[in-house]
């Protein structure tokens, strides 16, 4: 999966309609460019890609020459939420795509969240005990004895992402954030980037 597809797709969705400054411009307020890994050319590149693919509506803006806004497509939404719906589900160590998927939590409804961040939360469980079953393993198997600093690691790691994802599972089973359905519109539904308590500083800075 590709976080950069991902956070393309939810910028656009949020927006309702939304050019490439723009959207560059909001994954830069979040630093996506550190923890997503993006490269600036590459948003550019990903919404004339998913254009062509169907996910986005190009559509030439005849007030500003040489400008091109993009839509969402009702098949870019349904990929849009695949992406969302596995980032969130995976236990595997994607801290770009996990990252994206937080960034559009609220696009979801409380209890579905709820029920991704507890497959998350089992997939961890049983890489823990994965992990904690090789640091118990007698032999080393013709390994250096210092690459058990190895397993070591990605314990803390993966104990660190339990601990977090039942803190959030808690936090949204005792009604934080405004979920999808909610009444307000969570963030990431179409056009909630224009909702008053969601004015983002993309908004300010777009030409």
């Amino acid at each position: 999966m590709s976080a950069t597809r991902l956070l393309v797709l939810g910028v656009v969705r949020t927006h309702g309609r939304a050019h490439g400054y723009l959207v560059r411009s909001e994954l830069l307020t979040w630093g996506a460019d550190g923890w997503a890994n993006i490269k600036w050319g590459s948003i550019y590149h990903a919404l004339r890609q998913l254009a062509k693919q169907g996910l986005l509506t190009a559509i030439e803006d005849a007030d500003a020459a040489g400008r091109t806004d993009y839509e969402i497509t009702e098949k870019g939404d349904a990929e849009f939420l695949r992406l969302l719906r596995g980032a969130l589900r995976e236990s595997a160590d994607r801290p770009d795509m996990l990252g994206a998927g937080v960034a559009f939590l609220p696009a979801l409804a409380r209890q579905e969240a709820i029920a991704l961040l507890t497959e998350r939360l089992e997939g961890l469980e049983a890489d823990r005990a994965e992990v904690d079953g090789a640091l118990g393993y007698p032999g080393t198997g013709g390994l250096p004895l210092h690459v058990r600093e190895l397993f070591s690691l990605w314990m803390k790691s993966i104990t660190g992402g339990i601990e977090w994802t039942r803190d959030l599972i808690a936090r949204l089973e005792n009604g934080e954030y405004v979920m999808a359905g909610e009444g307000r519109g969570g963030f990431g539904e179409p056009g909630t980037a224009h909702l008053p308590e969601y004015t983002l500083a993309a908004d300010r800075r777009a030409p």
